[in-house]
């Protein structure tokens, strides 16, 4: 990773080498001794991720020269002014003109150092901010098959309204993508997208985690704590497997949904909140209402706009060009590589249990290990593909029954690409068990304490 580059602007030569010396290990220092060969090197190749500029060199505006020619090469990158004791205004002035900061001169060298890294971190933050909104706009549906094609439309429809949105399908097939693409062409989509793995949250934590709590409320509520539906207001909330949540959070969630508003774990006072409510489900929500395990009225509630993604094997026209989309997305380099037609026959021929997710799964993997650029049978797995996929030294190290369970659930979710509902299922245990499975015990921690742990440190993301 290269260093950040960091544009020194002063006509004082000494002044200009303290800066050197004291940000060079902040990053790649470049001096200038003017306004106008700040503004050559500002038009140059040279990287300029924050720039120190002195207020008059000799000319008063010759600071807001540097401060002008920063922005419109770069709004995002912060201008740090250094001024004379008798120019505090003027720098204020520039302020509000967009300078990130300013340091009177004689300027104390532990602040420049912090200032500066301050700046270096909020265009850190800027920078990787815009990638990953990028990366979320990139993220649409792919597919012309007619199925899909019926999603794209009920999408565009449900997007201009306000209300709540079911989707199911089976694990897998991009239900998370669908709730970021109703949020993104919603009006909502300048607010926040939050999403909640309601399965990955144990029940003596939901409460809290989606309403917040007061301080107090609980043992280790040293503070208050604002909840998930709070940090939502003015967005989306995505509840993902909302079929695991229990009857206590689903009374919270329909009283939530009926009057706009929640109360925090050890307060009485109702808080407005104003939150657009996704949900999504890989199960029959109908027959756990049938079966006493879900609420007939929250199903009503939530079910406004229901929209059903169909499984990989019932699209198998929209595998190529996900292969390509794939292909495009984990390639190294930039390069997109080829897919023989065999390996695609294969590719499109098999079922996918595990959907969408699963083929991404087997593509950025054959794509990580494949150093031709042109992928072809033996680079996929069994039984898509020819590469080998054998149990071989599973218990070749006779290892204890305890190990041996780990390492075979791990071949187990290896094998359905990373799915870990279908890796549940082929195994016969719920999500939770096979998590305690797949994670190492030699940390010193109690199984059922470090679950807990994992649960609510790994509660906010969320997958579909």
């Amino acid at each position: 990773m290269s260093l950040p580059g960091i544009l020194v602007v002063d006509d004082d030569p000494h002044a200009r080498g303290l800066l050197r010396r004291l940000l060079g290990p902040l990053g790649q220092v470049s001096e200038a001794a003017s306004a106008p060969a700040a503004e050559e090197i500002l038009k140059g190749t040279v990287p300029v991720d924050v720039v120190l500029t002195d207020m008059a060199m000799p000319d008063p505006d010759d600071g807001l020269r540097v401060l002008r020619a920063t922005l419109a090469r770069n709004p995002d990158t912060p201008v740090i002014v250094l001024t004379a004791f008798g120019n505090i205004e003027g720098a204020l002035d520039t302020i509000q003109k967009g300078a990130f900061d300013y340091l009177a001169k004689p300027f104390d060298v532990d602040a420049i150092v912090r200032i500066v890294r301050r700046a270096l971190e909020q265009r850190r933050l800027v920078e990787e901010n815009k990638s990953l909104r990028a990366r979320v706009k990139q993220q649409e549906l792919v597919g012309r098959s007619a199925a899909i094609l019926e999603v794209y439309k009920q999408v565009a429809r449900a997007a201009a309204t306000n209300v709540p949105v079911l989707i199911t399908g089976e694990t897998g097939t991009g239900k998370e993508q669908v709730a970021r693409s109703l949020h993104q062409r919603s009006p909502r989509s300048a607010g926040r997208f939050v999403a909640v793995d309601c399965g990955a949250i144990a029940e003596s934590l939901m409460e809290s985690e989606l309403f917040g709590h007061a301080r107090g409320a609980f043992t280790g509520a040293s503070g208050a704590r604002r909840g998930l539906f709070e940090e939502a207001t003015g967005g989306t909330m995505f509840l993902d497997e909302i079929g695991d949540i229990g009857p206590k959070i689903q009374s919270q969630l329909l009283r939530t949904l009926q009057e706009g508003e929640i109360r925090r774990v050890g307060e009485s006072t109702p808080i407005r909140v104003d939150v657009r409510v996704v949900a999504a489900t890989n199960k029959d929500l109908k027959a756990q209402v049938a079966e006493g395990k879900f609420r007939e009225d929250l199903l009503y509630r939530l079910d406004v706009v229901h929209l059903h993604l169909p499984p990989l094997r019932e699209r198998r026209e929209d595998i190529p060009a996900l292969v390509d989309h794939f292909a495009g997305l984990h390639a190294r380099g930039g390069a997109r590589p080829v897919v023989t037609q065999e390996a695609m026959a294969r590719l499109v021929a098999y079922d996918w249990p595990g959907n969408v997710r699963q083929l991404e799964n087997i593509v950025a993997r054959a794509l990580a290990l494949n150093t031709t650029g042109v992928l072809g049978p033996a680079d996929f797995p069994e039984p898509i593909g020819d590469a080998p996929k054998k149990l071989a030294g599973l218990a070749s190290d006779m290892p204890t029954l305890a190990e041996l369970n780990r390492r075979y659930a791990q071949h187990v979710l290896t094998m359905v690409g990373g799915n870990k509902s279908e890796a549940a299922r082929l195994l016969e245990v719920d999500r939770k068990t096979l998590s305690r499975l797949v994670e190492p015990q030699d940390r010193g921690v109690e199984p059922e304490a470090e679950n807990q742990a994992g649960e609510a440190g790994s509660s906010r993301p969320a997958g579909s």
